[in-house]
């Protein structure tokens, strides 16, 4: 027996509902739609260029055919089956030759160091007018952003006035314009007055500087014990995020402050070290669905060889070879754990890591794909009835799993358009982000 609401109070009864529920989804949009870069290089300011992208990447590209001048070599330098290397290998060069950094960060921090005022002051200006020549010349990544120092007692005028001077420097020589995709990073967070503070200089800069309003975003690291918990034992990252007032899009994880805040000792200061794991999977749970983007940190072991010069002997070039092999390896079994755990985005610190990078990304999406595709296509075809491929189980849940490989696959360049539509979906489809959505339009069919 149904019992019969009369109207009125069914509207009583959710109206309070309706408000908190339209609360939780402002706070929770869920994933952002635009693209999000698969690493960060960061290089100090004081060695920035307008050109400096395409040298690095000419670099990478050396690097690449030098250590890895065929498939079979690339190979055996990752464990990659011999099909698999061989369309990973295609992908990496393409990758290297058309867009070798996606998003760069001219470091005012730890990659510049303390030094004088007037030494940052100068530095400032000359980064700006180095990044107006480059908006000009069309050299700049799709993504940059400038590192300042942090908002510490010690720290906050130096870090306010570099920012101060390099956007005002820029913005005048630009006539007002900030290049695309322009951030500004916050180090060593660890109270919300920190970032309320830059978001009220923001504020006073675009009125200064006649720029749109809310045109300043910013990005935090998650990088201190206390960004992961604090005195009163809860999650801060959700406070850090309001306090941004809507201009947060990322939190980086800097993996070698953050072990060395859990006294780890520098031999085993890795990105895969349990303490960074935990500390990844609180992040995860305290900025899920908020639309923040996410990003872990870097390796430190550079695929340098120790020898250099003309002339070198076949042992020296032996070494060199095994030296940058073994940290090859390295940092990419660390990007594939970043992947594994759902951080889409790195650190890189040198161009002869790139190669590296590109090879974790682009086969941990393609040593799946075929495997991938039948499960999304058999999944959309039976309108999401429970579907049994193999030994492997599929509920709703795992169809939007599928997606957001997809999802994820195309942003970071590993799969194709065209790929992407061989399972049956269209690209507007697969971009509404919503298994569901996805299957109430198929319905309606």
């Amino acid at each position: 027996m149904k019992l019969s609401i009369p109207t009125t109070s069914k509207k009583q009864l959710f109206k309070d509902l309706k408000k908190a529920n339209t609360a939780f989804q402002e706070l929770y949009p869920g994933d952002r739609s635009d693209r999000q870069p698969v690493h960060t290089v960061y290089g100090g300011a004081n060695l920035f260029k307008y050109n400096m992208v395409e040298k690095l990447g000419k670099t990478a590209l050396k690097t690449f055919k030098v250590y890895a001048p065929n498939p079979t070599i690339f190979g055996k330098i990752f464990d990659l089956p011999t099909g698999l290397a061989e369309k990973v290998y295609k992908k990496v060069q393409a990758k290297l030759e058309r867009e070798a950094i996606e998003d760069f960060r001219i470091d005012f921090e730890d990659g510049f160091g303390n030094r004088s005022n007037a030494e940052e002051d100068a530095t400032a200006e000359k980064a700006a007018l180095e990044v107006a020549k480059g908006i000009r010349k069309k050299t700049l990544p799709p993504f940059i952003g400038i590192r300042i120092k942090p908002f510490t007692e010690e720290m906050k005028e130096r870090g306010l006035r570099t920012l101060d001077i390099f956007v005002s420097t820029l913005v005048s020589k630009t006539g007002g314009k900030l290049p695309a995709n322009f951030v500004v990073m916050l180090p060593k967070v660890t109270i919300p007055e920190q970032v309320s503070t830059l978001v009220s200089f923001f504020e006073i800069l675009e009125s200064a500087l006649k720029l749109p309003r809310h045109s300043l975003k910013m990005e935090m690291m998650v990088e201190t014990t206390q960004s992961i918990m604090d005195i009163d034992g809860t999650n801060p990252l959700s406070r850090f995020v309001k306090a941004s007032k809507g201009r947060c899009i990322a939190m980086h994880f800097g993996t070698y402050d953050y072990t060395a805040a859990c006294s780890i000792t520098a031999k085993y200061q890795e990105m895969n070290h349990p303490v960074c794991d935990f500390a990844h999977h609180v992040t995860k749970v305290a900025l899920g669905h908020t639309g923040i983007w996410l990003s872990d940190g870097a390796t430190n072991t550079m695929p340098i060889g120790p020898h250099r010069g003309e002339n070198l002997t076949y042992e020296q070039l032996t070494e060199n070879r095994a030296t940058v092999h073994r940290a090859w390896k390295k940092g990419y079994d660390h990007i594939r754990h970043s992947l594994w755990n759902g951080f889409y985005q790195g650190w890189d610190l040198n161009p002869a890591q790139l190669p590296m990078r590109y090879a974790a990304v682009f086969a941990f999406f393609l040593e799946s794909y075929e495997e991938a595709v039948d499960r999304l296509r058999t999944f959309v075809e039976k309108s999401a009835r429970a579907t049994l491929i193999g030994d492997i189980f599929d509920d709703a849940a795992t169809g939007q799993g599928l997606l957001n490989y997809f999802l994820r696959g195309l942003n970071s360049g590993a799969i194709t358009e065209a790929e992407v539509l061989a399972t049956g979906l269209t690209l507007e489809e697969i971009r509404s982000r919503s298994f569901l959505k996805i299957l109430e339009g198929r319905k309606q069919l």
